[in-house]
């Protein structure tokens, strides 16, 4: 991808999202006074919601005499000095915490029964748009964010609507919230915004920024564009302006994009490339410069200079976000690894000896390419695991229950050949203890939190199982540490810890068996499974064990699920 080729898309957003009724709607419901509106007073706050067939709206207000403050508070100490727990399905291992404007979230906190009461009764069933101006809008987000909490990654989401609003939280913050939830509308003749933060560089914008004025207006997602805008656009411009020409702007835009009245006309662009020239029209569009040079000066901002250094911002956002781990996108791509093993494994089945044990010995350069797809899934899941954890609680239990299926299946293929390579030299042991990744624990993990919820059982159902993969990952390493016993086994026949646990490793391939949960695979005879019976069966202690393995017309039986375990 060539940056310098990129193309910013925020002039084509902004008519997308300004030729729908959405801000029209959201702005009447915030400016209406009907009768059958009936506004809930709070501490400092008042909130009113609309009903209409098809949306519910909520807009939050916050009294005239409401003094703010720009200090910042963490989340941390909101839980530990004020019982505020709230925040903390957002927190991760990467973001422990964040902070918020003060004055802001004590005003949720000072209303949190009536809020809780409000969240209950939000018909769930409709679009459901919070929304806000100036202050209002501040609170408007932060309730946003709790709604979350209950809604999660569903397709339900709520949409989080400002106008004029002034930035709440630190980085962190910004980091942790899903931006696609949140869209704010801001004039380039409204000081607001800024005004509440005198110290920009302590409060990070998160969300879609809808930057307009009365002649166009133009979209940013990122978050240092959208600060250097608000920082350098948007000055002591207010004058003259009042809080009812939000109404008259999106009515305005929304005219515009349906006339296709959007692009500044007369431009000089020639030298500059694809990406400067659609940020130098997207801040004419936001700041409502025409060709007309002598309005452009008397606007007092350098646009040439404003426009290199968003573009700067915007290459390395570009950048940042080709870069990050996706794993959807990349899943296809592991599939196809995946069928490789398993056209690798039915290879090894016809060669007498199964996928573990072919890999293991490495031979021939079939077992080299499975070598290669083997690390090249073990990255992917090793980064997907990661990327997981890194979320959000609620997000992430709704990301793993996604890819529980598929991570299930690559614990089960590869996690067996990641432990034939470490006994491959016969040098290490105890693979479960000191050798085994992460990501193959958490894996097992999230499956086994899925049985609890769904209270699955596994029982003893009888099934053919030719094709399955052996449920559990670690069954290999402990036949590993099996046959290290059986060594010690020859030479010290009076020991009596090593005898026990070959005792118990036997009755946990007997209950496995038991279960239809190990591949038949293990009955080849160049597989370690049968060295390892061969070797161990004049010691045996389970003679349930000892009669299926005497006779080979079991292992067929077991295959189709028709041998009966007693």
């Amino acid at each position: 991808m060539n940056l310098t080729q990129s193309f910013n898309s925020g002039i084509v957003q902004a008519p997308f999202v300004t030729s729908s009724s959405l801000l029209s709607k959201t702005w009447d419901a915030i400016s209406s006074r009907d009768e059958d509106v009936v506004p809930h007073g709070g501490r400092g706050l008042f909130w009113k919601v609309r009903e209409e067939s098809d949306l519910t709206i909520v807009v939050f207000e916050v009294r005239n005499d409401f003094d703010p403050q720009q200090k910042l508070v963490s989340s941390s100490y909101l839980k530990e000095n004020n019982n505020f727990h709230r925040f903390e399905f957002l927190c991760t291992k990467k973001i422990p915490e964040f902070s918020v404007n003060e004055s802001a979230v004590s005003l949720v906190i000072d209303n949190l029964e009536k809020l809780d009461e409000l969240k209950s009764k939000i018909n769930s069933s409709h679009p459901l748009i919070v929304t806000g101006h100036g202050v209002g809008g501040a609170i408007a987000s932060l309730f946003t964010v709790l709604l979350l909490d209950r809604i999660g990654s569903g397709k339900k989401r709520p949409l989080c609507i400002t106008f004029g609003s002034p930035l709440i939280g630190d980085k962190k913050l910004q980091e942790a919230i899903w931006s696609s939830s949140f869209l704010h509308v801001v004039s380039c003749k409204d000081s607001l915004p800024k005004k509440l933060n005198p110290h920009p560089s302590a409060y990070i914008p998160f969300g879609i920024f809808l930057f307009c004025s009365d002649t166009g207006a133009t979209c940013f997602e990122n978050p240092e564009s959208v600060l250097e805008l608000l920082v350098s656009s948007i000055g002591d411009q207010s004058q003259g302006f009042e809080v009812a020409d939000y109404g008259k702007l999106v009515r305005n835009l929304n005219r515009k994009a349906i006339c296709k009245d959007f692009t500044p006309r007369g431009l000089n662009l020639t030298n500059s490339t694809s990406l400067n020239a659609s940020i130098y029209l997207q801040l004419c569009a936001a700041l409502g410069l025409t060709s007309d040079m002598q309005e452009i000066q008397h606007q007092k901002i350098d646009i040439n200079a404003l426009a290199t250094k968003l573009e700067t911002l915007e290459k390395k956002f570009m950048f940042q976000k080709k870069e990050k781990f996706d794993p959807s996108k990349r899943l296809n791509m592991k599939k196809i690894e995946m069928a490789k093993l398993e056209w690798y494994k039915k290879h090894c089945k016809s060669l007498g000896i199964g996928y573990y044990d072919c890999f293991k010995k490495a031979v021939s350069t079939i077992d080299q390419d499975a070598v290669q797809w083997q690390r090249e899934l073990r990255i992917y899941w090793s980064k997907m695991v990661e990327e997981a954890e890194m979320k959000p609680q609620t997000e992430a239990a709704a990301f793993r229950t996604r890819w529980l299926f598929a991570g299930t299946n690559f614990r089960r293929m590869v996690e067996p050949l990641d432990i034939a390579e470490y006994y491959a030299n016969g040098l290490r042991k105890d693979y479960e203890a000191k050798g085994r990744s992460r990501h193959y624990i958490v894996l097992e993990k999230w499956l086994e939190e899925d049985k609890k919820q769904k209270s699955d059982s596994n029982g003893n159902t009888r099934k053919n199982v030719e094709l399955i993969l052996t449920i559990d990952s670690c069954f290999w390493a402990k036949l590993e540490e099996a046959l290290l016993l059986c060594g010690q086994l020859e030479n010290l026949k009076e020991n009596e810890e090593v005898k026990g646990k070959l005792v118990d490793f036997e009755k946990y391939v007997y209950e496995s068996l038991k279960r239809y949960e190990v591949s038949p695979e293990i009955f080849l005879k160049g597989s370690s499974y049968m060295s390892w019976w061969n070797k161990y069966k004049r010691f045996a202690d389970n003679h349930r064990l000892a009669s299926f393995m005497s006779n080979p017309q079991h292992f067929d039986q077991y295959t189709e699920g028709a041998y009966f375990f007693s």
